[in-house]
């Protein structure tokens, strides 16, 4: 039950934010967002970059999009992410908006601001929205947290120096220390 004093925020709300300020629903709460910093940007640049070259150069359906970029991902209007990095194969859930229920593969980029966020409730949110796949990259201890949601198969933690394989694309290895 809610009691008087809780709030619970809509994508209303989430629209109706000053410009330049960013914040995520989950549940309707709300979380603000601060400004990256350079390390997070050069990730987010490279995983693109990457993921969207390994994307054309196989002829695949799925998009590749940094934030930001609108994730609703329940049928409801509590629930709004910007991912990191977001790949949908299913271009049934993307509309002007942003893309309508759980993309394929999502990757985080954990800050210390970001940390119980991304490590807990958006672990737990992904998990039970059917994201395939989720990433979190951590800057400040050089590591990598994989969870394959389908198999479970490669869910596990990585070094930058490790050659990690994505689990959607079986073919497709990473090494972040490379372009770092």
């Amino acid at each position: 039950m809610i009691s008087p004093q809780e709030h619970y925020y809509t994508t209303d709300d989430i629209y109706a934010l000053p410009e330049g300020q960013r914040a995520e629903l989950i549940d309707g709460q709300m979380y603000m967002m601060a400004p990256p910093r350079r390390i997070h940007q050069e990730l987010v640049s490279q995983f693109t970059k990457i993921i969207g070259q390994y994307i054309d150069t196989h002829g695949g359906l799925c998009k590749v999009y940094p934030a930001p970029f609108a994730v609703f991902l329940n049928a409801d209007d509590r629930n709004y992410v910007e991912p990191d990095i977001s790949v949908i194969c299913d271009k049934n859930k993307l509309d002007d908006r942003g893309c309508n229920g759980a993309p394929d593969w999502v990757i985080e980029i954990a800050s210390p601001s970001t940390e119980r966020i991304d490590y807990g409730i958006k672990l737990f949110k992904y998990r039970s929205a059917g994201v395939k796949e989720y990433w979190i990259i951590n800057p400040s201890n050089r590591i990598v947290n994989v969870f394959d949601f389908k198999s479970n198969e490669k869910t596990g933690q990585y070094t930058f120096h490790s050659d990690i394989v994505s689990c959607i694309y079986n073919d497709l290895s990473i090494r972040i220390s490379n372009f770092l």
